[in-house]
């Protein structure tokens, strides 16, 4: 079967067969559909390999009425249970989100909800009615990236999800400057000890220090283009898809590669003065000299980072933000699937940790 991208294959099946099937069963109903719960799809790196789970004709509507959607619900049990060849119901399984695509499944692919509850269930808030500093600094960006990349297919509800989608699309200047001042407090908290590693002949131990440091640059590196940084399996390839990311992922990849202790430091070295520059040209802070230094008179060249986190931290206006303990969004510090994918979780440690 020929593989049709993800997104193409759902926006076609909520045109040719959710669409239709409402007009004719529910005239007049007003709703908003798209697919934005999450998937490679919604980053647009979803291949055949993507297609054995969590995958196919697929879609959320959206009632602003709890009363429409039980008959919402039983218009669309009558959807063809193939569209393009693909199964348009799933086998439900313990981890997954969907599951497994068969025609007997016991799910269908597409999700009848109220959108405020939805929201709720996937940010742990509603974004329509605000998005407070705490919001902020508890949704992990990968949330982000998939509420605001994905696709609507149809808003028929005020444009609720286009409002939803731009109310999202990109942190405050204050949260962007303590967010960047967080991860750069974290690179100036390992970036000395790739070389103090090296010079006791802990080669792997160097570059295990190095892979954190490599992680967090292209986190930065993205937060300072206006991308949300996804999930580790993509981080690299949406890194690589920047404009002007090859020269970093040409050092990152000597960082990290078969070289000795002076090749690894040349590749560490570009690569934050680049992501630093990065940082500069945002004009949320002033400049910072980007140029690399000895650490404390070691033979070891570093960043300095914390000068970057202390330049953005000194320009963040809201008092009460500024003098936050300096740790950022919770995927800053939080890394465990079971945590960031719960919002429940994810609040009660943000909430701990801000105080």
């Amino acid at each position: 079967m020929e593989f049709v991208p993800g997104l193409v294959l759902c926006r076609r099946f909520h045109d040719e067969a959710i669409a239709p099937l409402l007009m004719d069963r529910l005239p007049g109903l007003r709703y908003s559909a798209g697919l934005l719960d999450g998937g490679s799809e919604l980053l647009g790196l979803d291949t055949e390999r993507s297609t054995d789970h969590d995958w196919g004709p697929r879609a959320q509507v959206f009632v602003a009425d709890p009363a429409e959607l039980a008959p919402l619900r039983a218009a669309l049990a009558d959807l063809p249970l193939r569209f393009l060849g693909r199964p348009t119901r799933f086998l439900s399984w313990p981890t997954a989100r969907v599951g497994l695509p068969d025609v007997d499944g016991d799910r269908s692919g597409v999700e009848v909800v109220g959108l405020p509850d939805w929201l709720r269930g996937r940010l742990g808030f509603d974004p329509t009615v605000a998005v407070t500093t705490d919001d902020w600094l508890a949704v992990p960006t990968q949330r982000l990236a998939e509420l605001t990349g994905g696709a609507v297919f149809h808003d028929g509800l005020h444009g609720a999800l286009g409002a939803v989608r731009a109310a999202l699309a990109w942190y405050p200047d204050d949260v962007w400057r303590h967010v960047l001042a967080a991860g750069w407090t974290r690179v100036g908290q390992a970036e000395h000890l790739v070389g103090r590693c090296a010079e006791v002949g802990d080669a792997l131990g160097s570059r295990l220090v190095a892979a954190r440091v490599a992680r967090d640059l292209m986190r930065l590196g993205l937060l300072a283009r206006r991308r949300w940084p996804p999930y580790d399996k993509w981080l690299g390839s949406v890194f690589a898809a920047l404009p002007d990311g090859g020269p970093v992922v040409a050092a990152l990849a000597d960082t990290l590669g078969p070289g000795d202790w002076p090749h690894r430091q040349a590749g560490l070295v570009r690569a934050l003065e680049t992501v630093a520059g990065w940082t500069n040209d945002t004009g949320l802070a002033g400049p910072v000299d980007v140029a690399v230094r000895p650490f404390h008179g070691r033979p070891f060249l570093v960043l300095d980072a914390p000068r970057v986190a202390t330049a953005l931290r000194n320009s963040i206006v809201d008092p009460s933000l500024r003098d936050r303990p300096l740790v950022g969004a919770v995927d800053q510090y939080v890394d465990s699937v079971d945590v960031l994918t719960h919002p429940e979780r994810v609040r009660r440690i943000s909430a701990v940790v801000a105080s």
